[in-house]
Parts: structure tokens; sequence; C-alpha cells
């Protein structure tokens, strides 16, 4: 009788976290007009990760990512992690795959063997990627180099971090990856949809 009253009462936890998680994702698109004009400044206790929306293919927006060369891409790994990498033209990718080897793939193939089906881009308020040709050109200079890959000390976010900033540091958690992103650009970061 027990096991029933447990199932019933994790199924309503979950129910009510799902339901939140859907009116911060309305939140942070309403909030985007004061968020602009503001970037992240006194702002950071509320958002400390650097994140005003996050990835999520369950709750949609009809806001999608303005892309150009340099954007940072991510995508669902496991359904627990996001996998990270550099969109370089509208077909190209580049990604620290975890052979090692730095590649250039379609964005077909970012996705493929990985649990989400949808490509997200770091944006702006507007919706514009944050990205640069700068970003591009490390990105493209590093294709089929190899590393040594660590899931913890040398994994998809150090590499794109390295592209962003030109300079190395351990990144182990996509979290992490997104307070450096806020600091750089001094913008919480709305991971948008990118519309192929």
């Amino acid at each position: 009788m027990a096991l029933p009253l447990l199932w019933l009462g994790a199924a309503l936890v979950s129910a009510l976290a799902a339901n939140e998680l859907h009116d911060q994702h309305k939140k942070a698109d309403k909030n985007r007009d004061s968020d602009d004009q503001h970037g992240v400044r006194g702002e950071l206790g509320r958002h400390a990760s650097g994140i005003a929306k996050h990835p999520s293919e369950t709750f949609s927006s009809t806001k999608f990512a303005k892309i150009r060369p340099g954007s940072l891409v991510c995508c669902g790994l496991g359904g627990l992690l996001d996998h990270t990498g550099i969109l370089v033209d509208a077909e190209t990718i580049v990604e620290l795959h975890g052979s090692g080897l730095i590649k250039a793939i379609s964005p077909q193939r970012f996705l493929q063997e990985r649990s989400g089906n949808e490509i997200f881009v770091a944006c702006d308020a507007k919706g514009n990627a944050l990205a640069d040709d700068l970003i591009a050109q490390r990105a493209i200079k590093q294709i089929y180099e190899y590393q040594e890959y660590d899931l913890l000390k040398n994994n998809c976010h150090r590499f794109v971090w390295q592209c962003i900033s030109g300079q190395p540091l351990e990144l182990t958690t996509f979290h992490q990856l997104n307070k450096q992103l806020s600091k750089k650009f001094n913008r919480k970061i709305y991971w948008d949809k990118w519309q192929r």
C-alpha cells in the first residue's frame, strides 16, 4: 500500500518541478527587453550561472537564434549533459569529439548519437548569437588536431572556451562555461533554438 503512495508523491513532485521550469522559461522570454538594456549588472545574484534561459526541448519558445560564424552551439547528451561546439557556417560545426579529434561536422552529425533533437545557440536578449569571426577562425585552425580528451579536464566546454577567449581554462561543466560566457559578453545567456 505504501509503494503506490510513494509513486503518487514522486509524480506530484515531478509535475510541480516541470511546471516551475515552464514558468521560468516563460518569465525569461518575457524579461528579454529589460535584460537587453541592463546586461548582467545588478542581476548576477538571481542569475549566478549567467544563464537567463537554459536550452530545453521540453519548454519551447517562439524565439529563434540569429546565427553567424563563431556562434556557440549545444545539444543534449544523455539527457543530463550538454555537448558544445562552434558554428563556422550554416553547414559546419567544429567540435572536440570524445575520441580527442577536433572535427568539422554537419549539424545533423552534431546531433547524431546524442539525446537531443535540437541545436541551441548562446544568444543575447534579442536572440543574436554571441559570436565573432575570430572565434570561428580559432575553431577552424584546430580542425584535424588531436587533444587528449578527458571528461573532466579537457572536454568540449574547454575546447569552445579556448576558441572564444583564446585562453586555456579548465572547464568541467556547462554551468562553468556559461558563467565565463556571461562575464566575457557582459550579458545573461539565452539558449535559443537554431531554426535550420
